[in-house]
């Protein structure tokens, strides 16, 4: 297993493409069948793009993991953005203050195996997931 990192700047519709691509070599690399690399990479792009959305510019890191004898794909994003202000509501399916469906963190969340979330009003917000082979 590598301890190879990626690192990529999200700043516009580009970058969210070049990251679900990314994620899609990765997992796939790690062994993930077809349909988890497409929930991976599905994941990848929700998160990108309300980087984009919600807080202009952020990052996205992807690595892979160990746990055990599982291997793993870890993936962090991170802005510097407005917050969410109320992270309970944010998680509720439906729930949108950006006028789409809502289904962006509650399906990542459904899609992968752990998820955390920290933010902070006004400090920006941090999302971590992993998915384990």
């Amino acid at each position: 297993m590598t301890d190879e990192e990626h690192r990529i700047a999200i700043v516009d519709e580009r970058s969210v493409i070049r990251s679900v691509l990314l994620a899609r070599k990765v997992a796939a690399s790690i062994g993930f069948d077809g349909n988890v690399v497409a929930m991976i990479a599905t994941s990848v792009s929700e998160l990108a793009r309300n980087i984009v959305k919600y807080a202009t510019r952020g990052e996205l890191v992807m690595r892979q993991v160990q746990r055990r004898d599982r291997p793993g794909i870890e993936i962090e994003a991170r802005d510097n953005g407005p917050g969410i202000e109320d992270i309970e509501q944010a998680m509720t399916d439906s729930m949108s203050t950006g006028g789409t469906l809502g289904l962006g963190l509650p399906g990542v969340r459904r899609m992968m195996d752990e998820f955390e979330i920290n933010s902070t009003p006004g400090g920006g917000t941090q999302v971590v997931v992993r998915k384990w082979r």
